[in-house]
C-alpha cells in the first residue's frame, strides 16, 4: 500500500504481505478481463492516475489504465521493460501498477530526440531537462529504488545486455520510425517470455513507421495474439497460434488500418493548420494518440 500526501503524491510503499503474493499468469484469453480482486499492484488504478497527473506525456487516461491492468498481470518478482520513457508518465503506471517486487527497466537516452512530429533532431540540453524531470518523478513517487534507468539508444548492446532473463511486459514507445521501431519490436519482442507475456506498443495504427513495423513483423505473426487497443495503444500476448488462429489475428489487425488512415487525415490537417477541420471526424483538433 501507498501513503500520500494532501495533493495526492506518493509517500511511501509497503510491500504486500508473504502470504498474499501469487503467480498472475492467466493465459491470453484472460488478456481483457478486470484485474483480480487479490490485484498484485503496489497501488490501485485511482491512486496511480493521481500520481501522473501534471506529468506531460502522451498516454491517455484510457491508455493508463489499460497499462496499469497489463502491469497488474506480471508475476511476482517479474520483470518489465519500457522502451521510451520521456518524463516518466507511462513508467510510474507500469511501476505502481505491479507488485512492489517487480523489477521495472526504462531504457532512454535522453538525447532530446524523437520527441514528436517537430522534435526528431537531437537536443542535449533538452534531453537533460527530459532526464531531470523524469528522475524528479520517480522521487514523487517513491519510485526511485524501484526503477532501474539504462540511458542507451535501445537498439545498443550495453541496453540489451542491462536486462537479463526473460521480460514479462514490454511497453515500446520509443523512436517511432520504421527501423528503430522494427528493431524495437523484433529484438526486445524476441526477449519476452512465450507463455502469456506482454507486449504493448504505442502509436500502433497512427505512426506511419510504427505502423508498417507492426504490419510487417506482427500481422501473421504465430506468436502475438492482438488483443486490443485504446487509441493508438496496441496490446499483444505471447502464446502459439494455429494456421487459423493466425488468418483471424491478421484480420483483427487490419481492421484497425481505418484508424491508421482516419489518423493520418487528421496529423495532415493539423499540420497544414487546419484542425478545425478534424471535427468532420468527430476529432477535438488535438494531435491524435
Amino acid at each position: 500500500m501507498y501513503a500520500k500526501s494532501p495533493n495526492g503524491a506518493v509517500l511511501e510503499q509497503r510491500n504486500a504481505p508473504a502470504g498474499r503474493q501469487r503467480d498472475l499468469r492467466i493465459s491470453c484469453s484472460d488478456m481483457e478481463s478486470p484485474p483480480h480482486a487479490d490485484s498484485a499492484a503496489s497501488v490501485p488504478l485511482t491512486t496511480t492516475l493521481e500520481a501522473i497527473e501534471g506529468v506531460e506525456g502522451w498516454l491517455t487516461r484510457a491508455q493508463a489504465t489499460r497499462l496499469w491492468r497489463a502491469a497488474n498481470q506480471v508475476p511476482a518478482a517479474g520483470q518489465i521493460v519500457e522502451i521510451g520513457s520521456f518524463r516518466g508518465r507511462s513508467t510510474t503506471v507500469l511501476s505502481l501498477g505491479s507488485s512492489s517486487d517487480v523489477r521495472v527497466f526504462a531504457v532512454d537516452p535522453f538525447l532530446g530526440s524523437d520527441r514528436g512530429p517537430q522534435e526528431i533532431s537531437e537536443d542535449r540540453d533538452r534531453g537533460e531537462a527530459d532526464m531531470a524531470l523524469f528522475t524528479g518523478q520517480m522521487a514523487r513517487a517513491g519510485l526511485s529504488d524501484r526503477v532501474t534507468l539504462i540511458r542507451q539508444r535501445s537498439g545498443a548492446m550495453a541496453a540489451l545486455d542491462g536486462v537479463t532473463g526473460r521480460i514479462d511486459l514490454l511497453y515500446i514507445d520509443g523512436a517511432h520510425r520504421y527501423a528503430p521501431a522494427r528493431d524495437d519490436i523484433a529484438r526486445w519482442g524476441d526477449r519476452v517470455r512465450s507463455d502469456g507475456g506482454l507486449m504493448l506498443i504505442h502509436d500502433a495504427f497512427s505512426s506511419i513507421g510504427v505502423t508498417l513495423a507492426s504490419m510487417r513483423l506482427l500481422f501473421a505473426s504465430s506468436r502475438w495474439l492482438y488483443v486490443g487497443r485504446d487509441g493508438s495503444l496496441a496490446q499483444y500476448c505471447a502464446t502459439t497460434l494455429s494456421h487459423r488462429q493466425r488468418a483471424s489475428n491478421a484480420a483483427r489487425q487490419t481492421a484497425q488500418l481505418g484508424l491508421f488512415a482516419r489518423n493520418l487525415v487528421i496529423k495532415l490537417l493539423i499540420t497544414a493548420k487546419l484542425g478545425r477541420l478534424t471535427r468532420v471526424f468527430g476529432h477535438d483538433g488535438s494531435w491524435p494518440y
